[in-house]
């Protein structure tokens, strides 16, 4: 089974070395790319005030985050969620990560390493070279629904990309060939074709056509097939 975590946060800024803060994470658990309904959800106090530009991007005021927990009290529990060894993917990663190992160092964790992020913005760039590769654009270009997406925010933005990277990776055809699992003795969906066997069939060829092919033949200078016979 492969775990993935898929996770997005909102801040109140661009730049944590600037003084700017988490104010929601959101993560939902995959397995072998498709949700478990496991997710991990938190409000966070920034301890500061919150830019009005900001809150026209998620909807997240003072007054909602006054009496959230501070991430120094919560970042235990986002790391029990997230594991050891999962890969965690984040749309434009670098972005979450800096904000996120920005934290973990203040309360004296070494942080999350690179090797176990997986930016999803930089697979679909690639994948659709020249094309719009927002969150947006790619739940349209999916066909995901994105009508409960009137602010940006942390889960749902998680949620949308769960359903986006499993498409990245092949859509829900990719789960048809997982492997049973031990002690599954549910019938596989898959269908057993018998095939007929049928006997070789010869054509005859007449006079015409084998004088029209040994003058093709003929006409041809170094032909492949005689020098394998040598």
């Amino acid at each position: 089974m492969i775990r993935e975590i898929v996770f997005d946060t909102e801040t109140t800024g661009f730049e944590p070395s600037e003084g700017h803060k988490i104010v929601e994470i959101g993560a939902i658990e995959l397995l072998n790319h498709l949700p478990t309904g496991k997710n991990y959800h938190v409000y966070l106090n920034p301890e500061r005030d919150i830019p009005a530009e900001a809150i026209a991007v998620h909807g997240i005021t003072n007054d909602k985050v006054k009496d959230a927990p501070l991430f120094s009290q919560e970042f235990t529990n986002f790391l029990d969620f997230i594991g050891n060894d999962s890969k965690l993917i984040a749309h434009n990663a670098s972005f979450d990560m800096k904000f996120i190992n920005f934290e973990l160092k203040k309360v004296g964790h070494p942080g999350i390493k690179n090797d176990r992020v997986i930016d999803s913005l930089e697979i679909a760039r690639r994948k659709f070279p020249g094309s719009p590769a927002n969150l947006d654009a790619l739940c349209r270009r999916f066909e995901i629904d994105l009508s409960a997406r009137e602010l940006h925010g942390a889960l749902l933005d998680a949620e949308l990309l769960g359903s986006v990277w499993l498409e990245l990776n092949g859509g829900r055809q990719h789960g048809l060939g997982i492997e049973k699992s031990a002690g599954n003795d549910q019938k596989s969906d898959s269908v057993q074709i018998e095939r007929v066997f049928r006997t070789a069939r010869t054509f005859e060829v007449d006079a015409a056509e084998l004088e029209a092919h040994n003058a093709l033949i003929n006409k041809l200078n170094d032909a492949i097939w005689h020098k394998l016979k040598a």
